[in-house]
């Protein structure tokens, strides 16, 4: 069982730096370098678009697989211990706390794959939306990650006090 548990540990491990790390990138070397550029509003936020479209293709894969890793990991917890351990130890009250934000870290992401739907993306392209309505979205956009960015380093940080046995 060590071989399995280092297989599964790793591959939470993997997907965990692909998730966080590119979101990181987006938010924080890739949107002020593309804020500084020469390009449209329109064109700095279709270029926005098209690199979170390219990146979901690993990121999406990525997250299914840690909150497979991870349900699978915290399996092993519930099922050696009783559920009430979930609300009178301090792991499981860790292991409650990284629930809930992996909970809301879906939600927002949902909300940010909603907002941008591809029909977004084509007025976008072919300029219908005034000036105001693209502020608006790229306002959005940028919160929406900049949340997404913040629950996905705490989830790490509870990831580490569970690790550790706190």
């Amino acid at each position: 069982m060590p071989l399995e548990q280092t297989i599964i540990t790793w591959i939470h491990l993997v997907s965990a730096a692909i998730w966080v790390g590119g979101s990181l990138f987006i938010g924080v070397v890739l949107a002020p370098v593309l804020k500084k550029s020469s390009m449209s509003l329109e064109e700095r936020l279709q270029m926005m678009i098209t690199v979170g479209r390219r990146f979901n293709r690993i990121a999406v894969p990525s997250l299914i697989l840690l909150i497979a890793t991870g349900i699978y990991t915290s399996q092993n917890f519930l099922t050696e211990n009783s559920y009430q351990l979930l609300f009178s130890t301090s792991y499981g009250n860790f292991l409650l706390i990284k629930i809930f934000l992996v909970v809301l870290l879906l939600v927002t992401f949902a909300i940010h794959v909603r907002i941008i739907r591809k029909d977004v993306e084509e007025k976008i392209l072919s300029k219908k939306l005034s000036p105001q309505q693209i502020q608006s979205l790229r306002k959005k956009i940028i919160i929406l990650g900049e949340i997404t960015v913040v629950i996905s380093v705490a989830i790490l940080f509870f990831a580490a006090l569970l690790d550790s046995g706190a």
